[in-house]
């Protein structure tokens, strides 16, 4: 891939926000640089991991150094769509029914534990992630720009947890796990400030409309034919290889691209494509890696 000369001026900003995000979430500059690719590829994020690792915090700590409107939805069995989208109460003065938007019209959403609501609840995401907008009581309102979606999953065997339907899924461009911090980072954060104060303090280093001009700067960056054979070569793979209940949509496959446009130097393959294939019976008794699978069955140029 060939990186040409607005993507290196977009390394100043973009490199001052990973090194701000680092100073809150200890020794995860990697999960921090795919979640910022991750956004300037126009995606949405989904982090799968045990409660208090930081993901609610990572994405505060985004929210305030992009310069964005945050919203935390706690997801609940009980959440209604309405309590996401927002509601027409009837206003006395007026005689009219007036809508009052929900939390989802902000610029960055933290969906914390989205699969402890019901698969009802979770439908109310795939317009918004999908086509930026939402259809509430037959009216279709725009939401703002730029708009993503965090997204946490605590792990399925947690008591009250619903799965993710593949068309939900499917919408997540990337899917990475924090994990526990190493012993280094531990120590320091046992012995530093509240992570709630640093967030309170940080100064955003880059606002909306810088953010959106990187945005669609992205997809006008040069892609060499070889790097178009891999991602083809790799999307066939899953279709005809039965080792895979289904293979990888369109979707994924522009999905890949646009990881690879937003960060050429980060290896975003497993968090890009592991959520969205599964293996069958037979790969799954063993200690089956999708992204291990395609690596070792799939040449590259």
């Amino acid at each position: 891939m060939l990186l040409d000369a607005r993507s290196r001026l977009a390394a100043g900003p973009t490199e001052s926000v990973v090194a701000a995000a680092c100073q809150v979430i200890l020794g995860k500059e990697r999960q921090i640089r795919l979640a910022m690719a991750c956004i300037l590829a126009r995606g949405h994020l989904l982090i799968e991991d045990v409660p208090g690792v930081g993901k609610t915090t990572l994405s505060h700590a985004l929210a305030r150094l992009l310069g964005l409107d945050y919203q935390r939805i706690q997801f609940t069995s009980d959440l209604l769509p309405a309590d996401i989208l927002g509601v027409s109460i009837f206003d006395r003065d007026s005689s009219t029914f007036r809508f009052h938007p929900g939390p989802i019209f902000a610029q960055i959403i933290l969906a914390d534990e989205i699969n402890r609501a019901s698969p009802k609840a979770q439908s109310a995401l795939l317009e918004a992630m999908e086509e930026h907008q939402v259809t509430a009581e037959g009216e279709t309102r725009p939401l703002p720009e730029p708009f993503f979606v965090i997204a946490t999953q605590n792990p399925l065997h947690q008591v009250g947890t619903f799965p993710l339907p593949e068309s939900q899924l499917d919408r997540f461009l990337m899917r990475i796990a924090l994990g526990y911090p190493d012993a280094k980072a531990e120590r320091e954060l046992l012995k530093g400030a509240e992570r709630r104060d640093i967030i309170s303090q940080l100064q955003p280093a880059m606002n909306g409309s810088q953010l959106t001009e990187l945005q669609k700067a992205v997809p006008q960056m040069q892609v060499s034919d070889a790097l178009l054979d891999y991602v083809q070569q790799i999307i066939n793979h899953t279709r005809h290889s039965p080792r895979f209940t289904q293979g990888l949509s369109p979707r994924a496959g522009v999905a890949i691209l646009r990881a690879a446009q937003s960060w050429a130097m980060m290896e975003g393959r497993r968090q890009v494509l592991g959520h969205r294939l599964h293996g069958n019976a037979d790969a799954v008794k063993g200690s089956f890696d999708p992204a291990k699978e395609l690596i070792s069955n799939v040449a590259i140029p």
